[in-house]
């Protein structure tokens, strides 16, 4: 199954948008804070000249935009929460208050912020969320199970350097899902070595490859 993966966080008047970053400066024409920003003051800048080099008309979403779309499309969505600079909380009921008149067939959660996975499923226990751990030497991967089991999430993500054969395996027989993303993007031979070893999913920046192969 196809999923997009969206990162989100939200503006200085709560409106949850789509940016991975807790600053504007990387991937926009702006500069400082997110949480310091309206969204219509954000939604007025340029977030394609990180990606093109040269002025777009590219901006930044709103989540329930997103959401709209995904829905009319008949798309799959996984929608990644990220740290908000102390605003975790607000940021998880501001995204449970936009997806509350969609479907969560399609819609799946994950963070590395293990509040806001907690705060999701108390507010939503029928979601599917997955908790992010790209650090076994900090959260063990014993604790990461743990953690799962008593929280009901569905699966665990980690980056390409950190899974092995035998974090699969773990992770796999106590029925707990995998995932792997990379900051490169994962090539069709890796990622077929990683589905023989337990994996579900795997995030990729670029998808052309995978839908060539398929």
């Amino acid at each position: 199954m196809e999923c997009v993966e969206i990162d989100v966080k939200i503006s200085k008047d709560s409106i949850p948008l789509l940016i991975h970053d807790d600053t504007l400066d990387r991937t926009t024409s702006g500069s400082g804070l997110v949480c310091n920003y309206t969204f219509d003051e954000i939604s007025n800048l340029d977030a394609g000249y990180f990606f093109y080099n040269s002025n777009t008309t590219i901006r930044v979403p709103s989540l329930n935009k997103v959401l709209n779309e995904v829905r009319n499309k008949k798309k799959s969505i996984n929608i990644e929460m990220k740290p908000n600079k102390g605003l975790e909380k607000k940021n998880v009921e501001k995204i449970v208050n936009e997806i509350k008149n969609f479907s969560l067939e399609n819609v799946f959660f994950s963070s590395f912020n293990l509040e806001s996975c907690i705060i999701l499923k108390e507010h939503l226990p029928q979601a599917l969320c997955g908790f992010l751990n790209h650090d076994f030497s900090k959260i063990t991967l014993n604790d990461t199970i743990d953690i799962c089991k008593r929280y009901d999430f569905f699966s665990c993500g980690t980056d390409f350097e950190s899974f092995s054969e035998s974090i699969g395996n773990e992770l796999s027989s106590n029925d707990i899902l995998v995932t792997v993303y990379s900051g490169k993007n994962i090539t069709i031979e890796e990622a077929q070595n990683l589905w023989k070893n337990n994996v579900t999913s795997v995030f990729v920046d670029d998808p052309t490859e995978y839908k060539n192969y398929y």
